[in-house]
């Protein structure tokens, strides 16, 4: 697994307009410190890993020469520009049983469409309960071999079997249908003529 680092810098009252000079400001917690702690993250390294790894990825936090394991247990973004204005780091170790919400991607949904068929996702996350290093950033399943009918349930997520999910076992994530003909309208000639 690639070791992604994110350096970390404290933050101080004095340095409130940190925003502006390109840092988004966090607060890592966890197994492995005292008591919650105020950090800013540089904005360029933080987005580009966001991009590359989605939400939820699992990271070394560095503050000088000390690095702990940890991942982004949530992102705080403004309600107009959707811009991230604060993160929530928890640090954990590898060991360490976590929940985490992960979500799912589907694939193969053009196979679909070329059958007629469409997907019709009912659940676009699971809540995930175990060690760290089992859980997956995302969940990714083909539906391209899926039927009219067919449901995504917990058995197609292909989960580690030390993993435990709280939802039922018939809890359905997506489902498969038939595409719906899309009544045709009149054109505007025969409204015209009409007239």
């Amino acid at each position: 697994m690639e070791q992604i680092i994110l350096n970390a810098e404290k933050r101080t009252k004095e340095t409130k307009k940190f925003r502006e000079e390109g840092f988004i400001p966090a607060v890592i917690y966890g197994d492995c410190v005292a008591k919650s702690e105020p950090v800013k993250f540089e904005k360029m390294p933080l987005m580009k890993i966001l991009a590359k790894h989605g939400s939820n990825v699992k990271l070394w936090i560095k503050r000088g020469d000390d690095k702990k394991f940890g991942f982004i247990k949530e992102i705080q973004r403004h309600p107009v520009s959707n811009k991230i204005i604060h993160l929530d780091v928890q640090l954990v170790s590898k060991d360490h049983e976590v929940k985490v919400q992960v979500p799912i991607t589907f694939n193969g949904e053009e196979a679909l469409a070329k059958n007629q068929l469409q997907l019709q996702i009912q659940k676009p996350e699971v809540d995930v309960l175990g060690k760290i290093d089992l859980i997956p950033e995302v969940i990714h399943i083909n539906v391209s071999g899926k039927n009219a009918g067919d449901s995504i349930t917990l058995k197609d997520l292909n989960l580690d079997k030390q993993l435990k999910i709280h939802d039922k076992e018939n809890e359905i994530y997506a489902t498969i249908t038939k595409m719906q003909d899309k009544p045709v309208e009149d054109s505007d000639e025969e409204a015209g003529t009409e007239a």
